[in-house]
């Protein structure tokens, strides 16, 4: 379906939607997805929007069967219904949008500690070279420069969860370090083998999304690497907003979206543009 004649599906894609497709092929039908609710600019864009973007897309391409859980507790929420989006995770634009079910009570039919989750989706201030995440403090934790909003469930996600998508709203070279301040959520210190000698035998960061580039991990030797790079552009500048050595040589451009992918994503699943952010619908 080309969708060439249709104003919501007009147009390059945009970079939200570039990501938002990327991450809808790597999901699987009858896989459980674990989204929080982030609030403010670029950050909710990252860690909410675009993951129930790609999420809803699965689901109408090829994953009909696969969970969305928002906020932990409500359950494929008809995401055509909203017209704005909620400001906290138990916003009353929340609570009365139609869902599959609400999940109010612990831990109902999707526990974490079960490892129910297959794929979940969060962020940090700083990301490092083994994909160890900070959202807690920079400094000295015992006499930080800054506190932050602090672990936020992280711990989970980056242990009992089958895999993690890190979504980074900026790429600068403060959040991307050689070592972050303060361990929040931990990625591959020493390898598989080094998480297997933390008791950690499944899960951990799969990709780290920027407005630049996709990362992901040589998870043997516990090291992140360029996966894809949004651009030309992007690729030319990497090193300098990127706080540790990365090669970016042979490095593919992220996959482009189909016309069909495109005209899902316009009329189905973001028709009224609340999550990605178009209005031309």
């Amino acid at each position: 379906m080309s969708g060439s004649h249709h104003t919501p599906s007009a147009g390059a894609p945009t970079l939200a939607e570039t990501i938002a497709v990327n991450l809808a092929r790597s999901f699987s039908d009858g896989e459980v997805g674990f989204t929080g609710l982030v609030t403010g600019g670029a950050a909710a864009l990252f860690g909410t929007s675009i993951p129930l973007a790609a999420m809803a897309l699965a689901q109408a391409m090829h994953a009909p069967n696969l969970t969305i859980l928002l906020a932990g507790w409500s359950h494929n929420p008809d995401l055509q219904s909203l017209s704005v989006m909620p400001d906290s995770e138990f916003d009353a634009v929340l609570r009365d949008l139609p869902c599959d079910a609400q999940m109010v009570t612990y831990p109902g039919p999707w526990s974490i500690r079960r490892g129910d989750i297959d794929f979940g989706f969060s962020s940090g201030v700083q990301v490092d070279v083994v994909g160890n995440i900070n959202s807690v403090c920079i400094g000295d934790p015992a006499k930080p420069k800054v506190r932050l909003v602090g672990p936020i469930l992280q711990p989970e996600h980056m242990t009992l969860f089958g895999r993690e998508y890190v979504m980074m709203p900026h790429h600068a070279r403060r959040n991307f370090v050689e070592r972050v301040d303060y361990v929040s959520g931990v990625g591959y210190p020493g390898g598989l083998e080094g998480r297997r000698r933390l008791g950690l035998h499944h899960g951990g960061p799969e990709w780290v999304v920027t407005p630049k580039c996709i990362f992901d991990f040589d998870k043997e030797n516990g090291r992140i690497r360029l996966k894809s790079v949004h651009s030309e552009a992007d690729r030319q500048d990497i090193d300098v907003h990127t706080g540790f050595d990365i090669d970016s040589a042979g490095v593919p451009r992220t996959a482009a979206p189909t016309l069909e992918e495109l005209d899902l994503l316009r009329r189905h699943v973001d028709a009224r543009g609340v999550l990605l952010g178009r209005r031309d619908a």
